[in-house]
C-alpha cells in the first residue's frame, strides 16, 4: 500500500520584529497578591492512593495546631486572599477543619473543599454547610474497577458518588476532579456521562506526574506519544462539558498555548494568557505551616518559609522561592522563543 508523505514546511526565518521590552518594574509585580490559597490542613488520609502525589496517611509530626491555624486564616484575609481550598490528606479528619472552614467564610473569603469522599458522611456535610463552605470538589479517576484500583480500596468509587449524592442533598455545589495517566486514558471520555449524571458544575482533569507514589508506579505515567492522543481528547470533552453547562478546567500541568489553546482556556480568548500562577496569584501552605508558591510544587526547593517563622505576607513579598515566575527575565528564552526579542 503507498505511504501518503506529507511535505515539510520550510523552517521559518527568524523575526525581524523586536518588541520593546518590558520597564525593570512591572504593573504585575505591584499587582501580584495570593487572590487563591490552597491549604492542606492535614497530611492525614483514609486513602492510600497509589497516584497520591503527596504520600498522604499519617499526620505530619508537626502540623499546625488550632489556634495557629486560625491566625493563618487572619493573615490570609489581610492579604487579600479571596478564596480558600482545604485540603489534605482528607481535611474532615481534622477535628477542627469546620472551625478553620467557619473562620475562613466569617472573614469574607470563599471556601471549599477537595476530597476523595470516603468517609464524607451527611453529618460531616452538614457540618460543611454550616460553615459556608460553598463547593465541595470530589476525586474520581476512571470507572468504578479502575478507580478502586487507582485509589488502592474496593468500595471507594461506590463512596465517592455517594459522597456527591451527600453534598447535593444538602443543596452544596459539587465539581470533580481527575487524574489522567496511562492506566486510566481510554476511561475518561466514558466517565464523562456518569459525573454530568450528578449534576456537577465543573470537572478539572490533570496529567498524574512522578511525584509521591506516581513516581514508584511508572506504569501509571503518560509517555510521550500519549499526549498526541490526550490533548484531542481533553478538546473533546471541553466541546461535550460546554454542551451539558459543565465548564472543564484543564490544569496547568496540561500545558499551554497548543493548538486547542482557545478551546480549552476559553475565559481568556481576548487578553493574554501569562500561565502558571504560582506566586503570582496561587499560594500553598501545607499542614506544617510551609508556604510554596502552588501546592503541585515539590516541597523541597520551593520553600518560601514557614509562618511559624514569618509572617505570611513577608514570606509571600521577599521569598524568591515564591514568586520565581515574577523573576523570569529574557535569559530564560532560547531558540525561536527569543527571536522575538
Amino acid at each position: 500500500m503507498a505511504i501518503t508523505r506529507l511535505p515539510i514546511a520550510p523552517k521559518a526565518a527568524p523575526s525581524s520584529v523586536h518588541l520593546p521590552l518590558a520597564p525593570e518594574t512591572r504593573a504585575s509585580d505591584h499587582a501580584a497578591r495570593p487572590v487563591y490559597v490552597v491549604w492542606e490542613v492535614t497530611l492525614r488520609c483514609d486513602l492510600a492512593c497509589r497516584h497520591c502525589g503527596s504520600r498522604a496517611g499519617r499526620a505530619r509530626p508537626d502540623e499546625l495546631n488550632t489556634e495557629q491555624a486560625l491566625d493563618l486564616v487572619a493573615q490570609m484575609a489581610e492579604l487579600g486572599v479571596e478564596d480558600v481550598t482545604l485540603i489534605g490528606g482528607e481535611a474532615y479528619l481534622r477535628d477542627d477543619w469546620h472551625l478553620i472552614a467557619g473562620a475562613i467564610t466569617k472573614a469574607g473569603m470563599g471556601c471549599s473543599i477537595t476530597t476523595g469522599g470516603r468517609a464524607l458522611t451527611p453529618e460531616r456535610v452538614r457540618m460543611a454547610k454550616d460553615a459556608g463552605i460553598e463547593t465541595v470538589s470530589v476525586s474520581i479517576d476512571g470507572l468504578e474497577a479502575t478507580h478502586d484500583h487507582l485509589r488502592a480500596l474496593d468500595g471507594s468509587y461506590a463512596a465517592a458518588m455517594q459522597a456527591l449524592d451527600n453534598l447535593a442533598a444538602a443543596g452544596i455545589p459539587r465539581s470533580v476532579n481527575t487524574q489522567m495517566c496511562g492506566f486510566n486514558l481510554r476511561e475518561i471520555e466514558p466517565l464523562f456521562e456518569q459525573i454530568v449524571a450528578k449534576q456537577i458544575h465543573s470537572w478539572q482533569v490533570q496529567i498524574t506526574v512522578a511525584m509521591g507514589r506516581a513516581a514508584d508506579h511508572p506504569e501509571l505515567l503518560l509517555q510521550p506519544w500519549q499526549m498526541i492522543e490526550l490533548m484531542p481528547m481533553v478538546a473533546r470533552l471541553q466541546a461535550r462539558c460546554q454542551e451539558s453547562n459543565v465548564r472543564l478546567w484543564p490544569a496547568s500541568n496540561i500545558g499551554y498555548f497548543g493548538p486547542y489553546e482557545q478551546l480549552l482556556r476559553h475565559d481568556h480568548r481576548d487578553m493574554h494568557q501569562s500561565g502558571c500562577e504560582a506566586g503570582m496569584r496561587a499560594m500553598g501552605i501545607e499542614s506544617d505551616g510551609v508556604v510554596k508558591g502552588c501546592p503541585s510544587l515539590p516541597t523541597a526547593p520551593y520553600v518560601g518559609g514557614n509562618v511559624r517563622d514569618l509572617s505570611l505576607e513577608q514570606i509571600w513579598a521577599e521569598s524568591p522561592e515564591i514568586h520565581f515566575v515574577r523573576d523570569r527575565g529574557l535569559e530564560e528564552l532560547w531558540g525561536h522563543c527569543a527571536s522575538c526579542y
